[in-house]
């Protein structure tokens, strides 16, 4: 196993183990990215929409082939 893999697996046990061990603590650490991820992608949504054939772009990201 490469170095990198090893450390990433490492933090990722440890991840877990947090998570198991502070079941309400770790929501509170991880709301804040989830929510920037959110309006990250309304508005990456919202510019492409406005954009020559956007929308068309949009439903075909979604998977809605009409």
């Amino acid at each position: 196993m490469k170095m990198r893999n090893k450390t990433h697996a490492e933090q990722i046990e440890r991840w877990a183990k947090f998570v198991r061990e502070n079941p309400d603590k770790w929501k509170l650490k991880v709301k804040p990215f989830i929510d920037g991820q959110i309006l990250m992608a309304r508005r990456f949504y919202l510019k492409l929409s406005k954009t020559d054939g956007g929308k068309r772009k949009i439903m075909l990201l979604r998977g809605l082939n009409r």
